[in-house]
């Protein structure tokens, strides 16, 4: 069954509904997700903060929509401000859900606060973290090539 929009017609897409609740928590969403794709992989972009709600949520929902369409993602963190504990908390289970469902997911070009962030919360040993785009996506390019 299509989701029905207030004006009693159906859609097949959810949209938000400006109203005085949600209208406010919409306008501030400080992060901005933009995917392509790169060399057999997809790239997401981030720019903005990571943070508690709507943000950290957005990363991971946007994640398990299109990674398994792919199997491979880079998560391209040059353009996160700050990662606050939720959304640190969403970067290790998106992280571990990639990895129970057999897809590669690795991070690049983390800014110099959420580097050592990861550096302090020990991720770094956890997560793949690149310096760039483009040697995440080697890395991938590699990992193929070697014999199971």
């Amino acid at each position: 069954m299509k989701p029905e929009n207030p004006t009693g017609t159906t859609d097949d897409r959810i949209r938000p509904v400006p109203s005085a609740s949600n209208e406010k928590s919409v306008k501030r969403l400080k992060l901005s997700l933009e995917a392509e794709h790169c060399g057999g992989a997809m790239v997401l972009h981030c720019r903005g903060r990571l943070i508690f709600r709507n943000e950290a949520c957005a990363l991971s929902d946007t994640v398990a929509e299109v990674l398994p369409l792919t199997g491979k993602m880079v998560v391209d963190l040059a353009g996160v401000e700050s990662v606050d504990s939720a959304g640190l908390g969403e970067l290790v289970l998106t992280h571990m859900w990639a990895e129970a469902a057999g897809h590669t997911l690795k991070f690049a070009c983390p800014t110099k606060p959420v580097r050592h962030l990861l550096e302090a919360t020990n991720l770094v040993s956890v997560f793949d973290v690149y310096a760039s785009v483009p040697q995440a996506v080697a890395a991938m390019h590699q990992e193929d090539l070697r014999p199971a």
